[in-house]
C-alpha cells in the first residue's frame, strides 16, 4: 500500500469512526436524549412512565426511545415493572443522587426557614427548584394543623406554571421568556384539571401584580397554595418556598400575612447564599 492509498484508509476509517454514536454531534445527541428520557420517567413519578408517555414528552419516536431505555435498564439508570411494564428510575439514580448530596444539598440550606415557617403557621411548606422546563419538589415540611394539604411529594416534578412553586419561578422572568417556556409546556399544562397556556399566563400576571405567587385554581379540590421565588447572586430564579392551606385558612388577609412570612424568610437566604459566594 503506497501513501496514498494509507491516507486514503485512514481517513475512510475516521469517517466511519465519527458515525459510532459514541463520537462527536451523534454522541452528543445520544446523552441529550437520554437524559430527556430520564427527565420524562421522572415527572411521571410513582405511578411510572410507560413507553408511548415518554416518547410523546420527549418527542422521539418509539423504536429509538425503547433502544436508549434498553440500554438504560441494563445500566441501572432505569428499570421496568415486569407486570405493568411501565419504567422508573433504577437504582444507579439513587447511588449518583447520594454521591452528589454533599455538594448540593439544598435541604440542608433551606431547611430552618422551612420548619420556621411550618411552625409559624401550622401549614405546609414546599420547597421547589427549577429544572429544564418543570419543577421539581424538593423538601416538605408539615405544620401542626391538623387537616394537611399534602399536593406534592418529595421528588414530583411538574411544568413550570403549575402550582405556586411553578408560578413563583416564572414570575421574576421577562415576558418573552414565560411565554416560550409555558407554550412549551402547554399540553402538559393541560393534563392538570382545568389548567390551560392562557390561564398560566393570566395566573403569573396576577402574581407579578400581587407581588406573590398564588395558585388558587384548585388542582387540588379546596386548597389554596402561595410562594415566592429565591434568587441568586446573578437575579434569577433558581429555587421557590410554597405554603399550601386548605381554603377555609387562606383568607386575602391571611395571604398577605403569609406572602410577608415568605418575604422575610426568602430574603435571609438569599443574604446566605450571596454570603457564600463571596467567601468562595
Amino acid at each position: 500500500m503506497d501513501l496514498k492509498q494509507a491516507r486514503g484508509s485512514r481517513r475512510t476509517a475516521s469517517k466511519k469512526r465519527n458515525k459510532h454514536p459514541a463520537n462527536g454531534v451523534t454522541g452528543a445527541q445520544s446523552i441529550h436524549r437520554a437524559a430527556g428520557l430520564l427527565r420524562a420517567i421522572t415527572f411521571r413519578g410513582r405511578d411510572g412512565a410507560r413507553l408511548v408517555d415518554v416518547a410523546r414528552q420527549c418527542g422521539l419516536e418509539r423504536p429509538t426511545v425503547h433502544r436508549i431505555l434498553k440500554c438504560l435498564v441494563a445500566e441501572g439508570m432505569v428499570t421496568q415493572d415486569p407486570g405493568t411494564r411501565r419504567y422508573f428510575l433504577g437504582h444507579l439514580v439513587f447511588e449518583l443522587g447520594l454521591a452528589a448530596a454533599p455538594q448540593f444539598n439544598m435541604q440542608q440550606l433551606f431547611e430552618p426557614a422551612l420548619l420556621r415557617l411550618a411552625e409559624r403557621t401550622g401549614d405546609t411548606v414546599y420547597l421547589s427548584m427549577r429544572s429544564g422546563l418543570d419543577c421539581v419538589c424538593m423538601d416538605r415540611k408539615e405544620g401542626a394543623f391538623p387537616i394537611k394539604t399534602l399536593t406534592l411529594d418529595v421528588g414530583t416534578r411538574r411544568p413550570l406554571g403549575v402550582g405556586a412553586g411553578g408560578i413563583a419561578l416564572l414570575m421574576t422572568l421577562a415576558d418573552e421568556e414565560v411565554r416560550e417556556i409555558v407554550a412549551a409546556n402547554a399540553w402538559r399544562i393541560a393534563g392538570y384539571g382545568s389548567l390551560r397556556a392562557p390561564v398560566v399566563l393570566d395566573l403569573i400576571k396576577r402574581s407579578q401584580a400581587l407581588g406573590f405567587a398564588l395558585n388558587d385554581r384548585q388542582l387540588t379540590p379546596g386548597a389554596i397554595s402561595v410562594g415566592l421565588p429565591v434568587m441568586n447572586p446573578y437575579g434569577a430564579p433558581y429555587a421557590a418556598i410554597g405554603i399550601g392551606a386548605i381554603a377555609s385558612r387562606m383568607s386575602a388577609e391571611r395571604l398577605q400575612q403569609l406572602a410577608a412570612l415568605l418575604k422575610s424568610e426568602v430574603r435571609a437566604l438569599e443574604r446566605v447564599v450571596v454570603a457564600g459566594k463571596a467567601r468562595a
